[in-house]
């Protein structure tokens, strides 16, 4: 049974940080992309950031505009575990954060952004920053 388990949640102030953690168990996921979502109260759940296989040099992170320079998706292949860290966090940033996993790849060479496209979701875990 595929099970993808978040943790790293939690209550900061505006301009703290946070280190996600999204730990895959029941299959490998190497090689497969991996992102993460989240989803604000009364919004749909959108792409954050995600990582697609570029082959012998790895992978390749991506960011959603809003969190660029702020955020960083990295991953671990040896534990099967995708990051994410969360730096210069906004009030806007507060949301449940879901990790997902899918076993297609997309041809485009970027991770999808759809929620569709993706097979397995964890449980999520809340990130609320205040002002």
């Amino acid at each position: 049974q595929v099970q993808l388990v978040e943790s790293g949640g939690g209550s900061v102030q505006a301009g703290g940080s946070l280190r996600l953690s999204c730990a895959a168990s029941g299959r490998t996921f190497m090689s497969r992309e991996m992102a993460w979502f989240r989803q604000a109260p009364g919004k749909e759940r959108e792409f954050v950031a995600g990582t697609v296989w570029i082959g012998s040099s790895g992978y390749r992170g991506y960011q959603t505009d809003s969190v660029k320079g702020r955020f960083t998706v990295s991953r671990s292949d040896a534990k099967n575990t995708l990051y994410l860290q969360m730096d210069s966090l906004k009030s806007e940033d507060t949301a449940v954060y879901y990790c997902a996993a899918r076993l297609g790849r997309s041809d485009s060479g970027r991770p999808s952004y759809s929620v569709d496209e993706y097979d397995y979701w964890g449980q999520g875990t809340q990130v609320s920053v205040s002002s």
